[in-house]
């Protein structure tokens, strides 16, 4: 049972890892959809818009130490 749980705490302390070190390299999520401008009859126009969500620098360096912490405080000195 013990043995589980440090398994998992190990997936979720490198996954923390990984998702803080795309936090920093990307700095934020951003997509595209396209709406259209005008619809009228055989006329169609649309266009692009950029859309984003800022993810500030210290968010991923908290992630990240995070889960650094979490896999060195998981394991058993023996």
């Amino acid at each position: 049972m013990l043995r589980a749980s440090m398994k998992t705490r190990t997936i979720i302390a490198f996954a923390l890892i990984v998702i803080g070190i795309a936090a920093l390299s990307y700095e934020g999520v951003r997509w595209t959809t396209r709406e259209k401008v005008i619809d009228a009859g055989p006329l169609q126009v649309s266009a692009e818009r950029w859309h984003s969500i800022p993810v500030p620098p210290f968010v991923g360096v908290l992630v990240l130490v995070g889960g650094v912490v979490l896999l060195f405080t998981g394991r058993k000195s023996v």
